[in-house]
């Protein structure tokens, strides 16, 4: 299994986001496998523990969950939409991150935040500490993983983590794993995109604000997050955009992206406009096999 090449200029590439929420192992199998015939870029899943502001409903574990789908396909790229970094000590990330790209033949795009719910992390036993010690502590982290990543030894002395004659062997199959930040803070986020991030991913209710935020992201690339509702019959617009509405509220998600296949292209090519590069979708029926084989055949190659 090899790398898929990301091609620069004006092409726009299309991930998928479906959270692992009220799902089965064989249902994501099938999702990843359809995504890829379809010719998405990338499939991305949540890192929760839980289902934020849901009631207890099985959660599969991001990490192993991408492990199966990697080993499912070949050519799809893999993320977290986005990793929550209080979660795992930054070297046994980089050990997980690393042998990922082993095993899914250098296909991993490594997505960190730095855990937006704090209820979740007291939940389940972390110190959230203040949004500004998790954003510093999520600085330091990718410092670490940078080192991880070259197999060399080094110490580390940091405010939040030290580290004495540690390395990462083996090394990932990319010499970079593409590291995408995601959120829209100009205080604790957009530095961090701009000092260690590929991809600046602007998350939906910041999209409004893209043209501010941009010139904060330094070289990183634009990737956004999109409501989606792909209209399969005229007749059922309404209940479509009602969908969207009630599953994916513009509070969080932004302005929705709902229309027929030519009016999603439309859409998404006024995107391109404003510099984004990948388009991260969310659909409102959460995937279907026959959403995602339209939109690959009717969006996707328009915009390629």
């Amino acid at each position: 299994m090899t790398a898929q090449t990301h091609r620069s200029g004006s092409v726009v590439r299309f991930g998928v986001f479906i959270p692992q929420l009220k799902t089965d192992v064989p249902t994501m199998l099938e999702q990843a496998r359809t995504a890829e015939a379809a010719g998405f870029h990338s499939f991305w899943v949540m890192d929760h523990l839980l289902a934020p502001g849901a009631p207890p409903s099985d959660t599969l574990e991001s990490w192993t969950l991408l492990t199966a789908l990697a080993g499912a396909t070949t050519t799809l790229r893999f993320g977290h939409l986005v990793g929550c970094a209080p979660f795992r000590h930054p070297s046994l990330l980089a050990k997980m991150a690393a042998t990922f790209d082993q095993i899914s033949g250098g296909r991993l795009e490594l997505g960190l935040g730095w855990g937006s719910v704090e209820s979740e992390l007291t939940a389940f036993g972390f110190e959230p500490g203040s949004r500004r010690q998790r954003s510093e502590s999520l600085g330091e982290t990718l410092q670490i993983l940078n080192l991880m990543f070259t197999g060399d030894t080094f110490d580390f002395d940091g405010r939040y983590f030290q580290l004495q004659g540690a390395y990462g062997l083996p090394r990932p199959v990319q010499p970079r794993i593409p590291v995408h930040i995601g959120g829209g803070g100009r205080q604790l986020t957009m530095p961090l995109v701009a000092a260690h991030a590929d991809w600046w991913n602007c998350i939906g209710s910041a999209r409004d604000r893209l043209e501010e935020l941009a010139p904060m992201r330094g070289s990183a690339r634009i990737s956004a997050q999109y409501a989606v509702g792909l209209v399969h019959r005229e007749e059922d617009r309404d209940a479509v955009a009602d969908r969207v509405a009630r599953r994916m509220p513009e509070s969080a998600w932004g302005r929705p992206l709902v229309g027929t296949p030519d009016e999603l292209v439309e859409l998404f090519r006024a995107e391109r406009s404003r510099g984004v590069a990948l388009c991260v979708v969310r659909f409102d029926d959460f995937g279907t096999p026959e959403t995602l084989r339209r939109f690959g055949a009717e969006v996707i190659p328009a915009l390629d």
